[in-house]
Formats: C-alpha cells, structure tokens, sequence
C-alpha cells in the first residue's frame, strides 16, 4: 500500500478528496512532514513576472482581463523592446529574485515576434537568472526553438477540472492544454503548470485538477496554486470573497503532499490574504511566491512587505531556485 510522500502517478479521486477533507491539523502535520523530506522548509523560491505584452487575447478566459472579448478598462499594449526586459530583469534580480517569468497575451506565438521572445530568453539567462515564459499553446518547433535558447520553465495552467473546465474558457480544449504540457516535458523543459480556485467549482473539482497534476508521468517542477482575483468586466466578476482562504491552505496542502518535489507557489490572490493566512500556506507547504507589485494586471503586495512578512517568520528567500534539500539531508525533520 503506498504511504503519502511516495511518488505515484496513480492517485484516484476518492484519494485526493479524502486528503482535501482530513482534519486540517493531521493535513497540515502530513504536508510539513513531506515538506522536510524534500525542502529546507524555512526557504521561499522567488520569481517575478513581467507583462511582455498586455491585452488583445484572442482567448475567452472569464477569469482574464487582457481577452479582446471583455471591457476591463485595460488598454493594448506593444510588447516590450529587449531594453525594457533587461531592465525589469535587473531590477528583479537586484531585489532577490531568482527566475524572471514573461507573459505574452496571446493564445499561441506568432512569428513575427517569436524571435525577439528567444532573444529575451537568453539576455535573461546571461544575467544569470532562471526564464520562464507564458505564450499560450505551441508546437513541436516552437518548443525546441525555446530549448535550444536554454529556456528553464514553461508555465502552462490546467487552470481548473476537465469537467469544470468548459465553464470557464471556451476557445481552447483541456486537451490543447495538456498537449502543450506533453510537448513541453518531452522537450525537457521544466514544467509550471497550476490552478486556480474561486471560479465557482466544487470541491470534487478542486480534487479532479490536484489528480491531473498528480497523474502526469512526471509531475510539473513548479505547481502555482492562485486565488481567483475577480476583475471587473469579466463574467467572474462578481465571485469575490466567495472562497474561504482555509479552502486555499488545504489544496495547497494536498499538492504538497501528492507532489513532494514540485515547488508549489502561492500565486495570485495574496492580497486578499491576511499575513496569518500567507503563513498558513507557508506551513501547508507552499515554497515559492512572486515577488513584486504586479503580477500579470493584478495588483501584488509590495516587496517590502514580503521581506517584513518573511522576516517575521523567519523565512529566508533562496538564492537558488535548485538549493532545495534531498531526502537524506541532515536538516530535514520527518
């Protein structure tokens, strides 16, 4: 019988909601236990995300505001010249973080601006940072174009259930998604693929989305695990404040759990999180953040703040995004 903490690729529904429904206390002790298996858990993995290029997505996305369908107030912009990546890239780094992650809003690349993407790609790489992008689906030569720059990380997201998933995006299959994460893996990129909860799923939902993740035959590096940050003009508009922040502690505890050696970052919606929710996280196993003022379009909190609340927690950021312990280290604690 596997133990939890195992690697396995097999997890069943009722597995995963038996872990999502466990006293909150035996879900955390278990989480922290295979945190310390695998993680100096006193470590945050840092990674700021920068907007290359902003609005226009051709993509239906409700929880989205940069889809051409929606009116959020948000302007089209240009993508961003090679200086003003370099420039955000030194900036991340000067304030610790480790992996500079770059969004496009485009349902896949196009040609035309697929090369400068590459060039971002190793001018980032040379500052001696981990990449990683975010451009929507690709294909096999597209994906080996992003190996041979030497990207690091890929970041696509299931964002939710297959059966949910309909009710949230149309213009793209759950398929599409998963086939770009195949591509991905076999190209070996390192993989960020997450979800995000608060779009009016259920709990089996939630469940169904962790069994995915857990069921690939390898298991994304990076697994961001976001609230809902309802945007005005999108159809989820009106879902704010609808999800209990101990909802978010317990998926994030149960990813822990079913994927022990994936960072799993606590991603959009901190700033709906009290400090005393963020250090729940934390202690369910979360041991990575972005880092900064602005995610994507949605407001962050600043990095001042994160330096306070780490500090207060006593949680040191990594200066390496691969310094996290094996199992045999002498600093773990089971």
């Amino acid at each position: 019988m596997a133990a939890l903490g195992d690697i396995r690729h097999d997890w069943t529904r009722d597995e995963v909601q038996a872990l999502l429904d466990m006293p909150l206390n035996d879900l955390l002790f278990e989480a922290q236990r295979i945190h310390r298996r695998h993680f100096d858990p006193n470590e945050i993995q840092v990674s700021t995300l920068v907007n290359i290029k902003s609005g226009g997505c051709a993509e239906d996305c409700a929880y989205c505001s940069q889809s051409s369908r929606y009116n959020t107030g948000l302007v089209k912009e240009p993508m961003m010249t090679l200086q003003e990546v370099l420039d955000k890239a030194m900036q991340a780094r000067d304030k610790g973080a480790t992996r500079l992650c770059m969004g496009a809003a485009w349902r896949n690349p196009n040609k035309k601006d697929f090369p400068v993407v590459l060039e971002m790609v190793k001018m980032v790489k040379a500052l001696g940072m981990e990449t990683c992008l975010t451009l929507g689906m690709l294909d096999d030569e597209q994906v080996q174009q992003l190996k041979d720059a030497g990207l690091d990380y890929y970041n696509h997201n299931l964002d939710t259930s297959e059966a949910y998933y309909p009710k949230v995006i149309t213009t793209r299959t759950y398929e599409d998604r998963l086939d770009t994460i195949r591509r991905v893996q076999e190209a070996g990129i390192h993989v960020c693929s997450g979800g995000i909860i608060g779009m009016g799923e259920k709990p089996e939902d939630r469940a169904e989305l962790l069994r995915t993740f857990a069921n690939l035959p390898a298991h994304p590096d990076s697994v961001p695990i976001n609230l809902l940050v309802p945007i005005e003009g999108t159809p989820l508009a009106e879902m704010r404040g609808r999800t209990d922040p101990i909802e978010l502690v317990r998926v994030i505890a149960a990813a822990r759990i079913m994927m022990p050696k994936s960072y799993v970052r606590l991603s959009a919606g901190r700033m709906e999180l009290s400090d005393e929710a963020q250090a729940l996280c934390f202690m369910a196993g979360a041991n990575s953040v972005f880092y900064g003022e602005k995610l994507l379009t949605t407001d962050n909190p600043d990095a001042d703040h994160d330096r306070a609340l780490f500090a207060k927690l006593g949680l040191r950021m990594q200066q390496s995004a691969h310094a996290h312990l094996d199992e045999d280290s002498s600093a773990s604690v089971a």
